[in-house]
């Protein structure tokens, strides 16, 4: 049995779709990695001004604008002063640093940007938070805080701080719940808990102002929100065809997830889980009438799946609508194929050649690049040799 075959037949019993056993394909494809641009300090996201140039947020350095022909790289200035220091400096225990960088639907007029990033408090620790800036020429101007997902805290883990745009022109956020372990929960758990804005999905209009076709949650909720029960999601995407909006997940002792978002669901965490607790002594309360949203498939191994996108090129045609997701553990990167909101197949790709890897994403011309999580951090080319 080849490599390849045994390592797909091994991945039917460590993953699995919520509603029927997945085919497992060998792609007819032939993709191949080419190193575009290196020495970035951790690279987290990347949003395209043009199909050579791109905004590159590095989680432990710099806003740059990063010319993919020259190979040059500007520092963007005005970033917000409230960053909190990046963590591998000290300790490779702390996850902060800056996340996002996303663009304004109508960016061509009006030059927004959005950033999310750990914003610190003197003496109090620190938070996610979102602001809305001005692009000139290679600075930031007004700045306009978006959300901030307090309280600040000094525990430095799971901020959340994906982004994305939904084909409806709203700004869809990420917001972790911020433990490191289960027994620190509270006895309503953050992530259930609708006064507390750690461990949801947000929802805002472009300008920061609330959707009034938002879900209720009810007089006391935090204001923005779409959906709760959120551990640690990084990554979301929309599928620009069918405009559904889908995200990965982040378990503890596996229960890596992807979920696709329904408006005022609940996607359980801590109550359920598809993994374990990282506190073994942790039993979850019950919420008496709760209901929970299953995870469209999870695995049984740890992934971490980050950034994840649709792709919509035409350099590989058999992966057309199909749904990409790095991962930085074990460095995987997966291929779904859905149909009617159902995950039909998976395919880990690069089984050979693997490195953490943060972000997918598609240049305006449909080239696919991928960033990978590294102190000598890449701009990946993903191209097809077939």
């Amino acid at each position: 049995m080849s490599r390849v075959i045994l390592f797909l037949f091994l991945g039917v019993l460590l993953s699995c779709s919520k509603t029927e056993k997945p085919r497992f394909q060998i792609s007819k494809t032939n993709p191949s990695k080419q190193i575009v641009v290196d020495s970035l300090n951790h690279p987290w996201s990347m949003a395209f001004l043009s199909e050579d140039e791109v905004l590159v947020s590095e989680k432990d350095g710099d806003l740059l604008r990063v010319d993919l022909s020259s190979k040059r790289k500007t520092i963007i200035k005005g970033f917000p002063t409230d960053l909190t220091d990046s963590i591998r400096v000290v300790s490779r225990g702390d996850n902060s640093g800056i996340f996002e960088v996303v663009l304004d639907p109508d960016f061509d007029n009006n030059n927004f940007v959005y950033l999310s990033y750990a914003a610190k408090k003197k003496g109090k620790g620190s938070t996610t938070k979102v602001v809305r800036a001005t692009l000139k020429n290679d600075s930031l101007y007004d700045r306009k805080t978006i959300l901030e997902a307090g309280p600040f805290t000094r525990e430095y883990y799971h901020y959340g701080g994906g982004m994305t745009f939904g084909t409806d022109q709203k700004l869809y956020i990420t917001i972790g719940e911020r433990l490191f372990r289960e027994i620190d929960e509270p006895a309503l758990p953050i992530a259930q808990d609708l006064t507390d804005k750690r461990g949801k999905i947000y929802r805002f209009n472009a300008d920061g102002s609330i959707p009034k076709d938002n879900p209720d949650f009810g007089p006391d909720a935090v204001p923005g929100l779409y959906a709760i029960g959120i551990r640690a999601a990084q990554g979301i995407t929309v599928q620009p065809i069918t405009g559904d909006i889908w995200f990965s997940e982040h378990g503890t002792k596996q229960g890596d997830e992807i979920n696709r978002l329904s408006a005022g669901a609940n996607y359980g965490w801590p109550i359920i889980t598809t993994g374990g607790y990282r506190s073994r002594d942790y039993v979850p309360p019950h919420i008496e009438g709760a209901s929970f949203t299953d995870p469209d498939w999870y695995w049984k191994h740890t992934v971490a799946p980050t950034g994840l996108m649709f792709y919509t090129g035409d350099e590989f045609p058999e992966w057309k609508n199909d749904l990409l997701v790095p991962g930085l553990s074990v460095g995987s990167f997966w291929r779904f194929t859905i149909e009617n909101q159902t995950i039909k197949s998976a395919q880990e790709l690069f089984v050979d050649d693997r490195v953490r890897s943060r972000k997918i994403t598609q240049s305006p011309n449909g080239k696919l690049y991928m960033l990978t999580d590294e102190d000598n951090g890449k701009i990946v080319r993903i191209k097809n040799l077939k």
